[in-house]
């Protein structure tokens, strides 16, 4: 690699580190003409082709632009879409493609967007999924309350952190009814039975 200070052909690496969550490694470089040090940053090709055939580098900027606008006046920070994008580019190179329609790359971002705020994702989806009427809107509002409702379900099912009642504990309170008032019991056996020197009494008087 050329040094950017004084054009030397030739550069040795000094010093490499991952960088982007394992995505990319950042290199120190020294040029041995002049000696001074630069960094590099390299990274597996992703070309982005657009609609005219044009193919240019995947850029997590130009995703958070073209998210942005979606998120206007929505409860979104820098940080939520930096994380976006990151994830976008994931799922990208998760599929081992080196090349992508930049209108594929517009689909894949709505799941992530989805999940992040939902009248964003109905803003950006009526432009990538081509709503032309009301019906559109409606039928992806729908889709988005039926997901909430299955999912809201799985939260309150027994099994997923609420506690079932045991039904052992109410079937022995059931078959014990004196288990409240264990003394209730002895009260009736103590007036009931006769105690011995009852019996003695009742003998001697025959």
């Amino acid at each position: 690699m050329y040094c950017p200070f004084c054009r030397n052909p030739d550069s040795r690496v000094v010093d490499s580190r991952m960088a982007d969550d394992g995505s990319a490694i950042r290199r120190r470089r020294q040029c041995p003409e002049c000696g001074r040090r630069f960094t590099t940053v390299e990274t597996t090709s992703l070309s982005v082709i657009k609609r005219s055939g044009v193919g240019e580098p995947f850029s997590r900027s130009k995703v958070i632009n073209g998210v942005r606008k979606a998120c206007q006046g929505r409860p979104v920070s820098e940080d939520d879409l930096a994380m976006l994008a990151q994830e976008v580019e994931e799922n990208i190179r998760a599929s081992g493609a080196a090349e992508i329609d930049a209108h594929e790359v517009g689909l894949i971002i709505l799941g992530p967007l989805q999940k992040l705020d939902k009248v964003a994702y109905l803003r950006f989806a009526s432009v990538y999924q081509a709503f032309e009427s009301l019906e559109d809107f409606e039928s992806a509002i729908a889709l988005l309350r039926h997901e909430s409702d299955a999912e809201a379900k799985e939260a309150a099912a027994p099994g997923a952190g609420g506690k079932a009642s045991e039904p052992g504990d109410k079937d022995s309170a059931v078959r014990s009814p004196d288990a409240k008032n264990p003394d209730a019991k002895h009260a009736d056996a103590k007036s009931t039975g006769k105690s011995p020197a009852a019996k003695n009494t009742a003998k001697s008087t025959l």
